[in-house]
């Protein structure tokens, strides 16, 4: 350190441990190194040089009151990642890799949160040590209640959360032992080894559907309610129609139709369709215009900007804006007038485009159809509006064919979806398939979607204008690496693929899923190409979408759902109206904030399938099953059964015949002794083992290998470690 020689000799010690010192340390630890404890006075010494170098910069004061050395090291700023063992990684731009983060460094940093980390570099990795919490993630989560003497405690429902939350008794209210609740944190002392927090809803019994669907909505940070201002401020909001006619193109004397899924409460987008002359058709994309009746910076603006989309779990939807605007003045609903943002479109018969036009409109929807309904009118069944389903459907046919010509690649995986009672309980399940009704609205909302990115991103012929800012849906191109995996594992399954480089990729994607279709390798070639592909977001950086072989793409017919559909909305009407380019940086935030919610809330749609499907197959435990090898990693096989799409884990203690181990390389594990291999997409028969509600696991056990002196032992043991687990936490809350 400088001027180590002219420094007192508190100072010259201090110095001298702080050199080798390699980890954090409270002061008292400090004293007793120097042996100095039952000084008065060298302790002042101490605490004096301790403050000076703190102002130096050479020590960093901790969030949990003790001290770092900051030798040969740097800091950065990132986002944590905590694992329920309670190490934690970081992830920051100022990186190439993740740094790890020992659960001694954690330093009351909880999971999402940007934090500064100071990291060394040691033989194996980069590991660093968190020296502040730059910005809380969230602060409320959703848990079981304990009571104490003292007050409460809540065990948190996400996995990520490593420690339990302490609640005084004056913030506990009325909940009680045992249920399941909201807690906000409301602070965390420096010597605390918990947070301390209120509770500030009361979800209800552990177990039942409002409690948990609520629970998840919690967990990934999501509301489950609107706030009474916003309720408020939607019930006085008026529909304007009769002020907004003479402002408006009129398509109400025009056929149109909305096609939706049979459950559909809110009904955002709409098909018109006329024929012109010389064999041309009009058909016109009515969207909801949302935008008329939700005010930038408004109270609902504000709540629609903080959601930024709906989210669909298995039982309800948790619409973005409230239900007077979602499932009333803005949803295209028959018979009623409703004012629309539309782009229409002049097709020849192969679907090519001959003429748009863009703006506000008015329109009467004749008939509300769902999906079902449609189908049916494709498969030769009769309606009111036959012909102008069966003109639609054969035009979208001939944008999709012209879509996959140009390189888009096409995903054919059935989604499980349940049948629910009214009590939310699980009765059955049934697959959401791509069927020719689906491709017919798809095909019209990409038209759509794509000629308004087109519209105001694409450069004009001779234009020298920088392009204007515009909210772009991208996807960029797959993962290299990704896809050489995807190679060699279609290789071994006995298929020939080289993908190469360019557009040509595309097509051989195509071309590999089509060959597989049907085949047992198709689940898990499926799978391996949707890991190859990037995660389309929303950006001001115009890259273009992969998948779907545009140049230019955005999100244009949902707004009732999306909050980039709203920023759309509002730009191109600017831009309609001759007005200038606006500024990205804003945009380009809340491009960010959408993309991160809408992670978030297919987080929570995945999480309430998971939970469903656990409480499905509760009372199938011991049943048996067909199934799909799915997955493989280092803890055990992932199996989906057949029939119904369940997945659940074998793990490998629970194979009893041999030691298995995990060959990452070729997605498998490897019997040491016997050689017997589990490879993703093999066939296999399980049983159901043991269904965890709490965790929304399933463990399943491959029929071939076991037998009932082994199944006991896995369930024995089982049991022993559950109870070890009960133990170590009673020790940690008595400590």
């Amino acid at each position: 350190m400088r001027g180590k020689k002219n420094k007192p000799d508190i100072l010259q010690k201090l110095s001298a441990y702080l050199e080798s010192a390699g980890r954090p340390f409270s002061y008292s630890q400090l004293l007793q190194q120097l042996q100095i404890k039952k000084d008065a006075n060298r302790q002042a010494k101490v605490a004096a040089a301790v403050d000076a170098l703190v102002k130096e910069g050479q020590l960093a004061l901790m969030p949990d009151g003790r001290y770092k050395p900051r030798i040969k090291g740097v800091e950065i700023t990132g986002v944590i990642d905590i694992t329920g063992s309670g190490f934690a990684f970081v992830e920051s731009d100022q990186s190439d890799v993740d740094i790890f983060i020992p659960p001694h460094a954690v330093n009351h940093a909880l999971h999402g949160d940007t934090v500064k980390v100071f990291v060394r570099q040691t033989p194996r990795r980069p590991e660093g040590d968190v020296v502040e919490i730059v910005k809380r993630a969230r602060t409320e989560f959703a848990g079981v209640l304990k009571k104490t003497k003292y007050g409460a405690t809540v065990t948190p429902d996400s996995r990520h959360m490593h420690v339990d939350i302490a609640i005084p008794s004056e913030h506990v209210g009325s909940a009680r032992d045992g249920q399941k609740v909201l807690v906000a944190i409301t602070g965390w002392p420096a010597s605390a080894r918990q947070p301390v927090g209120k509770i500030v809803d009361i979800l209800g019994k552990p177990g039942e559907n409002n409690a948990e669907m609520h629970a998840i909505l919690a967990e990934y940070g999501l509301p489950y309610k609107f706030d009474p201002a916003v309720e408020s401020a939607a019930a006085q909001v008026q529909d304007g129609i009769k002020e907004e006619l003479p402002k408006r193109r009129d398509f109400r004397k025009v056929t149109t139709l909305t096609i939706d899924p049979k459950d559909a409460k809110d009904f955002d987008d709409a098909l018109s369709l006329r024929q012109l002359r010389g064999g041309h058709v009009e058909v016109g994309v009515h969207i909801a215009d949302v935008t008329h009746y939700v005010r930038p910076d408004s109270e609902i603006d504000k709540e629609a900007v903080r959601r930024a989309t709906s989210v669909y779990l298995v039982d309800r939807t948790v619409p973005m804006l409230p239900e007077r605007l979602s499932n009333g003045l803005c949803s295209l609903r028959p018979k009623e007038e409703k004012l629309c943002f539309s782009a229409v479109f002049e097709l020849d018969k192969e679907a090519n485009v001959v003429a748009q036009w863009f703006g506000k409109t008015v329109i009467k929807s004749n008939h509300r159809f769902n999906y079902e309904e449609v189908q049916d009118i494709i498969d030769g069944g009769e309606d009111d509006f036959s012909k102008e389903i069966l003109t639609l459907h054969r035009l979208a046919q001939c944008l999709r064919a012209a879509r996959f010509e140009n390189g888009s690649v096409g995903f054919e995986r059935a989604e499980a979806r349940f049948d629910i009672d009214k009590n939310g309980k699980p009765l059955g399940v049934y697959f959401l398939e791509d069927t020719p009704s689906h491709q017919l609205v798809e095909e019209f909302m990409l038209l759509a979607n794509r000629s308004v990115a087109e519209l105001v991103g694409k450069p004009k012929a001779k234009a020298k204008a920088k392009p204007k800012t515009f909210v772009y849906r991208i996807h960029e191109n797959p993962n290299e690496q990704k896809l050489y995996s995807l190679s060699h594992v279609a290789q071994q399954l006995g298929y020939k693929v080289d993908f190469g480089k360019g557009a040509a990729i595309s097509h051989k994607l195509n071309a590999l899923l089509s060959e597989v279709r049907g085949s047992k390798a198709q689940n898990i070639l499926e799978t391996l190409a949707l890991r190859c592909m990037a995660k389309a977001r929303y950006s001001t950086s115009n890259v273009g979408h992969y998948g779907l072989a545009f140049g230019y793409y955005t999100h244009f017919t949902s707004p009732i759902r999306r909050y980039p559909d709203m920023m759309v909305h509002r730009l191109l009407e600017h831009y309609l109206e001759n007005g200038k380019s606006v500024k990205a940086d804003d945009y380009e935030a809340l491009c960010k904030h959408s993309s991160g919610m809408e992670g978030q809330a297919a987080d929570a749609e995945r999480a309430s399938i998971k939970y469903k499907m656990a409480e499905y197959m509760q009372d199938k435990v011991g049943m048996e099953y067909s199934g799909t090898i799915s997955g493989v990693t280092d803890r055990g096989v992932y199996v989906e059964i057949n029939e119904n799409k369940i997945e659940g884990m074998v793990l490998l203690r629970s194979l009893k015949k041999d030691f298995f181990f995990f060959d990452e390389d070729n997605y498998r594990v490897v019997g040491r002794r016997t050689g017997k291999t589990y490879t993703l997409g093999d066939a296999v028969r399980i049983r159901v083992g043991n269904v965890n509600m709490e965790k929304k696991q399933l463990d399943y056990l491959m029929l071939e290998d076991t037998d009932a002196e082994a199944e006991e032992d896995w369930r024995v043991a089982g049991a022993k470690r559950r109870q070890k687990k009960k133990s170590n936490r009673r020790m940690q809350k008595k400590s």
